[in-house]
């Protein structure tokens, strides 16, 4: 009794988008294999745990939202444990390991996990196993899998280590270094299934020898290369290790078509959701511009919507029709389209915590379910593949998605699925004998998200109307998609506002068109540092290249209102730097000149990357480019005068881009090495005097 309690660690998650739950749902199955017990709760589920007298180790897996912050899930958890009255031995007591998940393009990466991390070790805590940091930017499962792999080990040795010191037996310590041998009860005696393709099974049921020959046959027939249909040596060749079978938790009863679908506020909740009309629309860039950019206005005079310059709305938006009823078709239920399901959770199912998903209406229409409610532009996760095997009557194509999902063939799943952006139309595009249950989509497709875009106007410049900028997002066509996509959210606006186009010319400050008729559902997601000076004296520099400028213009908007409402105020100068490919293209805001002549704006600083100059030297192509010109403006304006410096915009091609020149600026000015000038960066960072908003 005493062995087997010792076989139980606490497993916490604190997600925001789901990740970090389905990453320790699949920690909760995997232990069982290895004859433990995974005692699993969401972190906010304080009630069903306590880390104050917890004994036996923990897991902790966690995300990062934001500009770095927690997940709304642990904003309680991280508020409790940073109470600096804590004493320094607090958890001394508690062994844990950590996994971190983040995006490498965000400044603050994983720092969701490493705010954690840091704080319980000041409070004493001990690791039992290294601090995995998983990078989303070039797939999580790089880190995932082998942190998992060696949890066991580390578990194993924790509760060797507890046990000798707590005086157990022998025996029982004996027994706790064999790895036991549970039998699952998904068909599975590990946490992975070893598909032996030997030449004695070639006449067996699952014919996996079968699918090994036919997909040789058919690479040999057409060439070498791998693609996501077919695979090479040594992939083709090997013994599969997959991951385990989800178990199925979800289950779907058709009903009739009479009824009505729930309010879409009732999908949300992030906040209060406002139905707004959209009153102006116009084309910021030229027809032949690469990118095509639009501006939309919205009326919220007669709502509660609240906002400052700086801070985002988030649209919500549905899925492609097109795309919707092809899912439809091909999951044969095109006739049920209207029909309304009930969602409810499988009696007896093998999910630890299954639970309705707050994002599926207990009641609605199958076609809702799909429009509003489910991202089936998701790019599929190993998990979703390994319940699509199941669901594939095709021998080769049974083969091909357990490869996808499987440790040999995971830089096969990076390259055809994560780097292309496959979804799950295009696997069944691909694997036509795929025919998944609808349960199955509901259980693996994750929430449809609302989008989230930058406000581009000042409330008290326009009173009762709000803006923001958007380019169109183009996918492009793939060996795995024939025809090109537009974004989900960018696509549906371009053609919701389609008429106002229509019947106004396509340049701002032009002709305005009416109003449309049908509403979209808005609301607020405030940034809590992304605003302008509290001091109107402080000077301040603005980094926007393309939509990056976007709250830049309701920064100057509203600095442009304060001026004439408070004459007698001290304001202090402002720089902008502005880029775009073209002059003529896509220069996005040329009434800037206006900001400049009325005095709100001092400094207006543009490049064009695209256009050619005849000048013996050419002028600087972008935005860092130009910030290396005034070194001395940069080291004033945020070191001598205390200023703040603003950057929006692409995280990658931009954004680092400009830390550098940064980086390189102060190093040069201050006469120090690049690494005191990265840490008086940092420095700027801690003081949120160095602020960004950027996307990757």
């Amino acid at each position: 009794m005493c062995c087997d309690l010792k076989r139980r660690f606490l497993l916490l998650y604190a997600t925001q988008k789901g990740q970090a739950k389905a990453i320790a749902e699949e920690i909760w199955q995997q232990a069982g294999a290895h004859g433990l017990e995974a005692d699993m709760h969401c972190i906010s589920e304080t009630d069903k745990y306590n880390l104050e007298t917890e004994k036996d180790p923990v897991v902790i897996v966690i995300s990062t939202t934001g500009t770095g912050d927690p997940p709304d899930t642990a904003h309680k958890f991280v508020k409790k444990i940073q109470d600096v009255t804590l004493p320094p031995d607090y958890f001394a007591h508690l062994q844990y390991g950590l996994l971190g998940l983040g995006d490498s393009e965000y400044t603050f990466f994983c720092n969701g996990g490493k705010t954690v991390d840091r704080r319980l070790q000041e409070l004493g805590a001990q690791h039992f196993y290294d601090t995995g940091l998983a990078d989303d930017c070039v797939g999580l499962e790089l880190v995932v899998d082998p942190w998992i792999d060696g949890l066991w080990l580390a578990l194993k040795e924790a509760f060797l280590l507890q046990n000798k010191r707590e005086g157990m037996s022998s025996d029982a310590v004996a027994s706790l270094s064999a790895t036991p041998h549970v039998e699952h009860d998904l068909n599975l005696s590990s946490e992975v299934q070893n598909l032996k393709l030997e030449d004695e099974r070639e006449r067996s049921s699952d014919v996996l020898t079968e699918k090994r020959v036919d997909i040789h046959l058919v690479a040999s027939a057409r060439d070498k290369e791998p693609s996501l249909v077919h695979s090479v040596p040594p992939v083709s060749q090997s013994a599969l290790s997959i991951p385990v079978l989800p178990p199925e938790f979800i289950e779907v009863d058709f009903q009739g078509t009479h009824g009505e679908n729930p309010h879409l506020s009732s999908l949300i909740s992030e906040g209060t959701t406002f139905e707004v009309p959209v009153t102006k629309a116009v084309q910021l860039t030229r027809e032949d511009a690469i990118k095509t950019t639009l501006l939309l206005e919205l009326d919220i005079a007669d709502t509660d919507f609240d906002y400052q310059p700086g801070d985002a709305l988030c649209v919500q938006c549905p899925n492609n029709v097109s795309e919707v009823e092809e899912l439809l078709r091909i999951l044969g239920l095109s006739e049920k389209g209207e029909h309304f399901v009930c969602v409810k959770v499988k009696q007896g199912t093998k999910k630890k915590g299954a639970a309705h998903p707050q994002h599926i209406p207990e009641r609605s229409t199958l076609k809702f379910i799909l429009t509003w409610c489910l991202e089936i532009r998701a790019i599929p996760k190993k998990a979703f593949l390994r319940a699509l095997v199941e669901c594939t009557s095709d021998a080769g194509e049974k083969r091909r998605l357990q490869e996808l999902c499987s440790r040999q063939g995971a830089s096969d799943y990076t390259r055809f699925i994560r780097d292309s952006n496959v979804c799950l139309l295009d696997l069944l595009h691909a694997f036509p004998s795929c025919k998944p249950s609808l349960n199955l989509l509901i259980e693996h497709l994750p929430k449809l998200q609302a989008r989230s875009y930058s406000v581009s106007s000042s409330n008290l410049y326009q009173p009762g109307k709000l803006c923001f900028v958007f380019n169109i997002v183009e996918f492009p066509a793939c060996p795995a998609r024939p025809v090109s996509w537009k974004g989900v959210c960018t696509g549906w606006l371009s053609e919701l506002v389609a008429p106002l186009l229509h019947s106004s010319e396509t340049r701002l400050g032009t002709k305005r068109g009416c109003s449309l008729t049908e509403k979209i559902s808005i609301f607020a997601r405030p940034n809590n540092t992304f605003h302008l000076p509290a001091d109107p004296s402080v000077p301040f520099m603005m980094i926007g290249p393309g939509t990056g400028i976007s709250p830049f213009i309701g920064f100057l908007q509203h600095r442009q209102k304060l001026r004439e409402e408070h004459t007698d105020w001290e304001f202090g100068e402002t720089w902008l730097f502005f880029g775009c490919r073209h002059q003529d293209q896509d220069y996005l805001f040329k009434q800037l000149e206006r900001f400049l002549e009325n005095g709100t704006l001092t400094h207006l600083k543009v490049c064009f990357s695209r256009d050619s100059s005849t000048a013996e030297v050419a002028p600087p192509k972008y935005v860092q480019d130009v910030i290396r010109l005034y070194p001395k403006e940069v080291v004033r304006v945020l070191l001598k005068e205390r200023g703040y410096f603003y950057v929006c915009g692409d995280k990658k091609h931009m954004a680092d881009g400009v830390s550098d020149a940064v980086v390189d600026i102060l190093s040069m000015e201050m006469e120090v090495d690049k690494l005191e000038a990265m840490k008086n960066l940092a420095v700027l960072r801690e003081e949120k005097r160095y602020l960004q908003d950027v996307w990757s």
